[in-house]
């Protein structure tokens, strides 16, 4: 799936940085993207992104300071200044994606305000779907944030084809501080959706026996209203080889950092639709983005992601299965992903 990303305003400008260092890392060339905001020193802060592809908005208003959590005044620099975000677009270029993915923090004033009126111009301009995500804050943010985030959520669901949230008070540790958990987060963030979003594009591989291009993606976002994720890892012991530690491609070095804590399962042996089976139902009822009751879900997609030697279509199929008779829809596509890995994901989007 060929994604442009828009990150407005700090945290999402991060996020659309690191989809753009993960996409570098693979050679897949599958993203693109610009990020937008009101402070300049913000737009200073990534490595990944060329100047050009920065724009700093309200310039007559806040002067590059930024507007301060206020997401009115954020929202009104956005809408006075649409027809140079859409130039900024058009210049990167939108003639070969499949769709454009807003990127923000729901808390902030800039990103908050700003992402529900790009994703309104975007829908009215461009033909491909218009989707956002949203990170919400936790609440030792500040009650400042959580009420932004309330406003901004209430009119992107609106706005956007689907809107996507990350919960940061759902991923966040005890004891830990919110500064110290950002990098974590965006992470976590990066990895489900950089798997995601990537499905269905060619590798040395080839595609997969049961392909999940960007139209099931679509198909399964379609009908507007709010998603959430969950994400399964567990490490791939090839034939002949000791360990899998050397493992690079699309989980490389993001995927390096997987927490103690988490159950471990070994993709090998005979019975590998068992263990696909176990993976994804791991995905499911483990912690997902937004946390919520998946049985209400309407619709899902489960997409497994690996080397081809560890991807099984019977397991892949049976995973649907399970899917569909625990969620309220009976809408589930699924497929697998070969990419070149020591690691073996399940990626369920409800």
């Amino acid at each position: 799936m060929r994604v442009f990303f828009i990150g407005f305003g700090q945290a999402g400008g991060k996020l659309v940085d690191m989809f753009l260092s993960q996409d570098k890392k693979t050679g897949a060339n599958s993203f693109r993207g610009i990020i937008i905001n009101t402070a300049r020193t913000d737009l200073m802060g990534v490595k990944n992104i060329p100047m050009e592809d920065r724009l700093l908005i309200g310039q007559t208003k806040v002067k590059g300071h930024g507007v301060g959590t206020d997401n009115v005044t954020g929202a009104k620099v956005a809408a006075d200044e649409i027809d140079t975000i859409i130039n900024a677009i058009d210049r990167r270029g939108t003639h070969d994606i499949d769709a454009f993915v807003v990127c923000a923090g729901l808390g902030g004033g800039t990103g908050s305000g700003g992402a529900p009126v790009l994703c309104r111009h975007l829908k009215r301009i461009y033909r491909e779907p218009v989707y956002a995500l949203g990170v919400i804050p936790a609440p030792e943010e500040g009650r400042l944030y959580s009420l932004n985030a309330a406003r901004s959520l209430s009119t992107l669901v609106n706005e956007a084809d689907n809107v996507i949230v990350f919960d940061n008070s759902a991923w966040k540790n005890d004891g830990e501080s919110v500064k110290s958990a950002y990098e974590r987060l965006n992470e976590e963030i990066v990895r489900r959706f950089g798997v995601l979003f990537r499905a269905g594009e060619v590798t040395k591989y080839g595609v997969g026996e049961m392909v999940v291009d960007s139209s099931e993606i679509i198909n399964t976002l379609r009908g507007g209203g709010i998603s959430s994720v969950g994400y399964a890892i567990s490490e791939a012991i090839p034939k002949g080889s000791k360990s899998s530690a050397k493992s690079g491609g699309l989980f490389g070095g993001l995927l390096g950092k997987k927490e103690k804590a988490e159950p471990h399962v070994d993709i090998t042996g005979d019975d590998k639709s068992a263990k696909i089976i176990g993976l994804v139902r791991r995905a499911m009822l483990g912690r997902l983005t937004l946390p919520c009751d998946y049985s209400t879900a309407e619709r899902a997609l489960v997409l497994v992601a690996g080397p081809p030697a560890e991807l099984d279509r019977k397991g892949v199929e049976k995973s649907k299965s399970w899917v569909e008779e625990n969620i309220a829809g009976v809408e589930v596509r699924g497929g697998d992903y070969p990419v070149d890995s020591g690691y073996v994901a399940a990626v369920v989007l409800l």
